[in-house]
């Protein structure tokens, strides 16, 4: 069930050297988190403004940064030693922020309700996942429509317009995706 998640390993190994960076520049792990909610409210706006088709580089090239520094801002906290409970609960903050902040680029081209109820559904998979880190059972992570998923589907409306069907899917996918998790640690809580 890890869909794109699984490429996780390989995309952080291509941040390697942005992360030894990172550290040799003392840049704080909760510099990164901020730039991945700035990177994700870039996307939103391209989303919202420019023209399906045109809109689709700088949306893809914003939630590939977007990506980016949500895998950075926990590897950097740990390979400089500043790792703190205030900056994971930063952390899982600043990743709802920001998947919400992409879905209110839809509220130009799509109904109100919709990309409310989008946006709440969104939410389901990590709360699921958070729930079970709370009972100590690992982080579960990964699609049918998680995360990186979703950024995806986020791509594929700004370069089709197809804004409703695409908000549709994460809407249907992302309550699924909190299924399968919870059933997942619903076995190994037992």
């Amino acid at each position: 069930m890890n869909g794109l998640y699984a490429l996780k390993p390989w995309y952080a190994n291509r941040l390697s050297g942005v992360r030894a960076s990172l550290v040799r520049h003392e840049v704080s792990p909760d510099t990164v988190t901020a730039a991945g909610v700035v990177a994700a409210a870039g996307a939103a706006a391209a989303l919202a403004w420019l023209p399906a088709g045109p809109a689709a580089l700088p949306v893809a090239v914003l939630l590939a940064a977007r990506l980016a520094f949500a895998n950075l801002d926990g590897a950097l906290a740990r390979d400089t030693g500043r790792t703190t409970r205030r900056g994971a609960v930063l952390n899982e903050l600043g990743d709802r922020v920001a998947d919400l902040v992409v879905l209110a680029g839809f509220l130009t081209l799509a109904p109100l309700w919709l990309v409310a109820l989008t946006g709440l559904a969104a939410t389901l998979p990590s709360w699921v996942s958070l729930a079970g880190a709370a009972a100590g059972a690992p982080r579960r992570n990964g699609g049918p429509v998680g995360k990186t998923e979703r950024c995806l589907l986020v791509v594929i409306a700004a370069a089709s317009g197809w804004a409703v069907p695409v908000l549709t899917v994460i809407a249907a996918g992302s309550p699924l995706t909190a299924g399968l998790r919870l059933a997942g640690l619903w076995r190994e809580t037992s």
